[in-house]
């Protein structure tokens, strides 16, 4: 079996701490548990490009189960979980290509090398596999039921290639689902990019000018967690809708050039690039300490700062310092890539709980209904959305009501009036 990992003697560390996070994803294991019997996705080989995490080993794991034949590769270099890779070579016998901090020429072999498993589904973080395809590997086409997309930016990105109809195969929407960006994106977001911040610089949000750009549900998520913890929010939008409704919520408002001047610590979420620029880079407080946890480290322009920047030096663990010719001071985390990832673990289990089981189910759809499928962005199908709520609560102990017939009449009807 092909592999490209760190180190296969870390194996029983990544084996544990896989098992740790399957604990809180009980979604997950019910539909291990089905698949395991039924083997929905049997002769189907899957190709994933996602954060190489516990949380995915335990994706990894349900999806052979199911029957399929899975190859994973990582979708950001600095995401990577070297004992989880070491493990799912070693225990799970399923090929992974990830290293962290891989250079970007190493980044884009383990691509090909998971494509050259000529899958039937590519199972994206990012659209870095559909990319891939579209770019220099249009042979695979012909191979390709369908695709799924875990992020917004991915899903953008297809949609662009919809609308100027060049998508070459049908893609799944995973992002989009109710339980994956209601919850992943604000909660899971939300709580690991601070973490992700705390781990790599000690420093106290409470009290801080924290700075978040961008306020759809991953800025939402970011700025009630630094809120909680008693930062001075300010947001920064470019949309008039969601700017008011971070006012309504409570955040000063901003433009960036403004923010600039007085944050202390500044989060990208936006999935846009060269959101802060060198010209606000040069604004900034010595000691401004700025992160990305949009997809992209395309989010902070870096090559403008690398002109204004006189030298520079990692000073601790995912924390470059870089001194301006102005004479300030202001650090770059994780090499603004995703800071939940780079420095922390990403999101909690529980969470991923609930996008995961939408991969596994879309891919369990793609399976049965790929014939009927057009070279289209499809949503998750309502009634997977609503299932997984419904085994998510199960599964939390918690009961709801059942509308009674009459309710049910009203509510699809027009002769009761008021």
């Amino acid at each position: 079996m092909k592999c490209d990992v760190k180190d296969l003697s870390l194996a029983n560390k990544g084996r544990l701490r896989i098992e740790w996070a399957g604990r809180d994803m009980p979604v997950l294991k019910l539909i291990e548990a089905r698949f395991a019997k039924e083997k929905p996705l049997k002769g189907l080989k899957v190709s994933a490009c996602l954060h190489v995490t516990t949380e995915t080993g335990n994706l990894a794991r349900v999806l052979k189960a199911g029957g399929a034949d899975v190859a994973v590769c990582a979708s950001n270099p600095l995401s990577t979980q070297d004992d989880v890779a070491a493990s799912l070579v070693k225990d799970y016998a399923i090929p992974v290509f990830a290293i962290k901090g891989e250079d970007r020429k190493t980044y884009y072999q383990h691509l090909n090398a998971a494509l050259d498993y000529q899958p039937n589904l590519t199972m994206d973080d990012g659209a870095d596999l559909v990319s891939e395809v579209h770019q220099k590997r249009k042979d695979l086409a012909k191979h390709l039921f369908a695709g799924t997309e875990e992020t917004t930016t991915g899903v953008i990105r297809l949609k662009s290639l919809e609308e100027k109809k060049l998508l070459m195969y049908p893609i799944i929407a995973v992002n989009d689902a109710m339980t994956k960006h209601f919850f992943d994106n604000r909660y899971g977001t939300g709580q690991s990019t601070i973490d992700g911040i705390i781990r790599a610089t000690n420093r106290l949000i409470a009290g801080a000018n924290f700075v978040v750009c961008g306020y759809g549900w991953c800025g939402r998520g970011v700025a009630r967690r630094a809120s909680g913890m008693g930062a001075k929010v300010i947001i920064t939008e470019v949309d008039p809708l969601r700017a008011l409704e971070a006012v309504m919520d409570g955040f000063s408002v901003m433009p960036i050039k403004s923010a600039a001047k007085i944050g202390d610590i500044f989060v990208t979420v936006t999935g846009d690039i060269n959101v802060i620029r060198a010209e606000h880079m040069e604004l900034m407080k010595d000691g401004a300490i700025l992160c990305n946890s949009g997809h992209f480290d395309a989010e902070l322009d870096l090559k403008g700062l690398a002109k204004i920047t006189k030298s520079r030096r990692m000073i601790r663990d995912f924390v470059e310092e870089h001194s301006l010719h102005n004479g300030k001071n202001i650090y770059i985390l994780g090499e603004g890539r995703l800071i939940n990832l780079a420095s922390a673990e990403g999101h909690p289990a529980s969470v991923m709980d609930m996008s995961f089981a939408n991969q596994a189910l879309s891919a369990e759809y793609v399976a049965q209904n790929h014939r009927r499928l057009e070279k289209k962005v499809y949503s998750v199908p309502e009634d997977i959305d609503r299932m997984i709520a419904k085994l998510k609560l199960r599964a939390l102990g918690v009961q709801i009501d059942v509308l009674t017939p009459e309710q049910k009449k009203y509510l699809t009807s027009w002769e009761m009036g008021t």
